[in-house]
């Protein structure tokens, strides 16, 4: 006769239920940015191997292997690369991945347009609001754009 208990098969659920928790925030992918005025994307982690390009301060990247003192990372485009997790800082970025973006004057579609960014631009994180993120800019007004049309932090 084969009774299975019902407090150790909860206990069994339960331990399994955690291991699988541990896992994937083991396994969550963070963010970074470049903190010096560039950094490079290597094809490997170590400074003998080839530079892929040149990223400029702010570039958010997503960590998805760490690897001593480098960081495997992907670009909003799904590029991946090497780099010195010393260039890297937690300052929180966006860059616009649709090819024009507004920038409002507050978190909503009802709100003015001040200005617009161009696919690519990378963008400092001020605050967030559901759908919405204040950013600044190098140049021009820094205001609201839908999340939507960013990639980052």
């Amino acid at each position: 006769m084969n009774c299975t208990h019902p407090a150790r098969t909860f206990i069994a659920a339960a331990g399994l239920c955690a291991l699988a928790l541990t896992t994937s925030l083991a396994n969550a992918q963070t963010m970074v940015s470049v903190k010096g005025s560039t950094l490079n994307m290597r094809d490997g982690p170590g400074t003998s191997t080839t530079v892929l390009w040149e990223l400029k301060r702010g570039y958010p990247l997503q960590v998805t292997q760490r690897k001593g003192s480098w960081l495997k990372v992907r670009d909003f485009e799904g590029d991946t690369g090497w780099v010195a997790r010393s260039l890297t800082g937690n300052a929180a970025h966006h860059v616009v991945k649709a090819k024009v973006a507004n920038v409002r004057s507050g978190p909503g579609a009802q709100h003015r347009i001040v200005g617009k960014v161009a696919y690519g631009e990378v963008l400092r994180t001020r605050e967030k609001r559901a759908d919405w993120v204040r950013v600044e800019r190098n140049e021009g007004p820094g205001g609201w754009i839908a999340k939507q049309l960013l990639w980052g932090w």
